[in-house]
């Protein structure tokens, strides 16, 4: 486990100091002891979910990076995220589609090095605070047609910093709207909840007290 000191960023007066604040942050062996106690908090692989897809960007340089930030293409979620998943799949193939993910659990590390690149916490989360990723509540993804494999057509590319990104922007096409539209409200269905600037980015929401983790993902495998 790592304690990470952080200062925290305030307007002040001359007089006064700046008060500092910690994050705690889980590696391999405070991680594996934690979901001794408690299993729903294993990472769970989400390949294990019938009829998943991964398109895992970190894995490769085609990100807004430009580097790759992961050495293998996988995905996990805590195993209540991973559940919920699953349930929001069976009603995505009952549609003719399937869930393609794009990223799910991030090393706080990652976190680092997009905060460094990008300083922009509308997009990226704060190292001062971790975010959902780092606790294994978070999945980036969009839907695949089951009969072509395809993507849906959505509004912009994944990880558009643009504003037509955003999940309430006005969309022309009523096919695009549509495809937006069905991806947002059946996974909300399943306690999950868009990010208001990333159409893609889901959090779930009954994800309290999970830690921040930072484990590369060659770590997870039992």
């Amino acid at each position: 486990m790592r304690i990470i000191p952080i200062l925290t960023l305030l307007t002040f007066s001359i007089e006064a100091e700046p008060k500092p604040t910690t994050l705690i942050v889980f590696g391999e062996k405070e991680y594996k002891f934690s979901y001794q106690n408690d299993p729903n908090r294993k990472l769970v692989n989400l390949e294990t979910i019938p009829g998943i897809r991964l398109d895992i960007k970190y894995a490769t340089t085609d990100n807004f990076t430009g580097q790759k930030i992961y050495k293998e293409a996988k995905a996990f979620a805590r195993k209540p995220v991973a559940d919920a998943l699953h349930k929001a799949q069976i009603e995505f193939l009952k549609l003719g589609y399937s869930i393609q993910i794009y990223d799910a659990y991030r090393p706080y590390r990652a976190t680092v090095t997009f905060y460094e690149i990008i300083k922009d916490t509308r997009y990226v989360a704060s190292p001062k605070t971790g975010s959902r990723h780092n606790r294994g509540c978070a999945i980036d993804l969009t839907l695949v047609d089951t009969k072509t494999k395809q993507e849906l057509k959505m509004p912009t590319n994944y990880d558009s910093f643009e504003r037509a990104a955003w999940a309430e922007a006005p969309v022309s096409d009523p096919i695009t709207k549509k495809n937006r539209d069905t991806l947002i409200q059946v996974l909300s269905q399943f306690g999950f909840r868009v990010n208001k600037t990333e159409w893609w980015h889901f959090d779930f929401l009954e994800c309290n007290g999970f830690e921040v983790l930072d484990i590369p993902f060659e770590g997870l495998e039992d």
